[in-house]
């Protein structure tokens, strides 16, 4: 437990110095390195990055707008009551926006990122049906695990990389749910922390469940393959079997990249439905509006080949 205690510490002090911050006048660092101008701006955009030059998230994402997307998360029969808040995810988005996350383009694609990512997030953990008050959008993380697993998820076939921990369980966790132990085992590795034996954590701390769902939107599930964060904001370039494929970038191909067949290719199905559905009350909520969301053909992957197929172990 030691890793986990010393990462909260951490956090806790990385959150109250983000507090701190958030009081006093923004201070960016400005450099120019071989010509290319590179900004710091402290602990939200920490280092000399390209995209430090550009809005952070806490300008144009603040804690009222965090609070009217997840309105239910905390209602008595959510199932997840105080897990989530607004500091957790913009403690976690600190760590990806140095690389791009929500800090990619002008301010309109900045923002539609955060949407598009918080969209994947609400339609994954939300306890909302078509009667629900307020609307099914209105109850994104109300989960932070899966209630009832029906299967440890451990793939032997992952046996001397990501080796299944003794009694652990790799069922679905956070807020871009993991699942198996080598998704765990791959992330633990990029988070630095021992999620392959501890895949508790996931759903102790909700820090570390962003971080980890961040990480996942922002690499690459395989070789070859784009990241959602690169579909989105446009720097995937597409090849020929891409366009052929009908995989073109936009908020449609991020369902590709991290659900492959289970959401697309399938015609109009629900499942799919409801993600773009919770994408566009999102961007209704931040102000930006869901015309901005583009023609259908990049909000949607119905007819895209997808990018993986199912095996028996699947990571959504």
């Amino acid at each position: 437990m030691a890793g986990i205690a010393i990462t909260i510490l951490a956090l806790t002090a990385a959150a109250g110095f983000w507090a701190a911050e958030a009081e006093s006048s923004k201070q960016i660092i400005e450099k120019t390195v071989k010509g290319q101008k590179l900004c710091d701006q402290g602990w939200e955009c920490k280092g000399l990055s390209k995209y430090c030059c550009n809005q952070t998230i806490s300008d144009f994402f603040q804690t009222y707008q965090f609070e009217d997307l997840f309105a239910k998360r905390n209602s008595p029969v959510a199932h997840a009551v105080g897990f989530w808040d607004y500091k957790s995810f913009i403690t976690s988005a600190a760590l990806y926006q140095p690389h791009g996350f929500g800090t990619t383009g002008g301010s309109e694609t900045q923002a539609k990122e955060v949407a598009a990512f918080l969209g994947h997030v609400g339609a994954k953990t939300s306890c909302g049906y078509g009667v629900a008050t307020g609307g099914p959008e209105a109850w994104g993380l109300c989960y932070n695990k899966e209630m009832s697993p029906d299967k440890d998820y451990c793939d032997d076939y992952f046996k001397y990389d990501y080796p299944c921990s003794p009694g652990a369980q790799y069922y679905g966790r956070g807020a871009l749910p993991l699942y198996w132990n080598y998704n765990y085992g791959a992330a633990g590795e990029a988070l630095k922390q021992d999620l392959l034996n501890h895949p508790e954590y996931i759903e102790q701390n909700a820090t570390l469940a962003f971080q980890a769902a961040i990480w996942r939107w922002m690499t690459p599930p395989k070789k070859g393959l784009p990241s959602a964060h690169d579909a989105f904001v446009g720097t995937w370039k597409p090849t020929k079997n891409d366009t052929l494929a009908k995989r073109i970038p936009g908020f449609g191909t991020t369902m590709n990249v991290l659900y492959g067949d289970s959401v697309c290719g399938q015609g109009d199905v629900d499942q799919m439905n409801t993600i773009i559905s919770h994408y566009q009350h999102y961007l209704d909520l931040m102000g930006i509006g869901r015309e901005k969301a583009g023609p259908h053909e990049l909000l949607t992957c119905a007819e895209q080949e997808p990018f993986t197929v199912a095996s028996k172990s699947s990571s959504s």
